[in-house]
């Protein structure tokens, strides 16, 4: 079994963004960038699958600069065998990752793919559900647990009334949540021996996608100062204060 994760270079969880002060966007520079959370998680799910004799080969995929092969060596370092690195300065919108990830999944032709549920940076959560629309594969979104057997795949996954199993024919595309599993600690000789697998470098021309952006971002701004609390005497103090603040207007 072949199993592909897509990754993505984002700001450290640990840090605030900041705006630019034109209102552009997110100022990047001089921050320190990492790969994203829930795709750490894919990473880890998708080579604990190859400690278990399962998968026998994991590919990263990442769309971005040329420095997300930073992000692409710390997943090797995890585990993963090789990486392929889409290279472009581009913003590439969720539903034009998934058009290049599926000219990937045709050329690589895994069994599974394994993905974040979401980036931390722009919190789309679509890439997934779009590129399994794409490939005409059954998905599993959300996923807490895994296990493959028979040429099927079940997937555990969180809904509001407590916990739902979906069996998968393979091949599929599977999203991971947080509870899915903890990633490991990525030890220094795992570092240097990523160093040495491969990264193949492509452009989206390689594969005939035409990546213009479609939205535009108007603005950016800081969310507003949260305010204090205030303490009412009776309900009718709370619904005149409601009133006087517009909620439910």
């Amino acid at each position: 079994m072949k199993v592909i994760v897509p990754v993505k270079r984002v700001i450290d969880y640990n840090l605030r963004p900041r705006v630019k002060t034109d209102g552009s966007g997110i100022d990047l520079s001089n921050l320190k960038m990492s790969l994203n959370p829930f795709d750490e998680i894919a990473v880890e799910e998708a080579v604990r699958l190859k400690e278990k004799g399962i998968a026998k080969e994991v590919v990263l995929v990442s769309i971005g600069v040329s420095k997300a092969q930073d992000q692409l060596k710390t997943g090797m370092a995890i585990g993963a065998d090789r990486s392929i690195l889409i290279e472009t300065e581009e913003n590439v919108e969720p539903l034009h990752v998934a058009k290049l990830l599926k000219a990937v999944v045709d050329q690589e032709k895994p069994d599974l793919v394994i993905a974040g549920k979401q980036a931390i940076d722009d919190d789309s959560n679509q890439t997934g559900q779009m590129l399994a629309a794409l490939l005409g594969w059954p998905q599993g979104c959300f996923a807490s647990k895994l296990t493959i057997a028979d040429n099927k795949i079940e997937v555990t996954r969180e809904i509001d009334g407590g916990l739902e199993t979906i069996s998968l024919n393979l091949p599929a595309v599977v999203t991971s949540d947080l509870r899915l599993n903890e990633p490991r600690f990525v030890s220094l000789p795992n570092i240097i021996k990523a160093r040495k697998k491969p990264i193949e470098i492509k452009k989206p021309e390689d594969f005939g996608i035409d990546i213009t952006p479609r939205l535009k971002t108007l603005k950016v701004e800081e969310p507003p100062v949260r305010q204090a609390g205030e303490k009412v005497e009776s309900v009718e103090e709370f619904a005149a204060k409601l009133k006087e603040w517009g909620v439910g207007a």
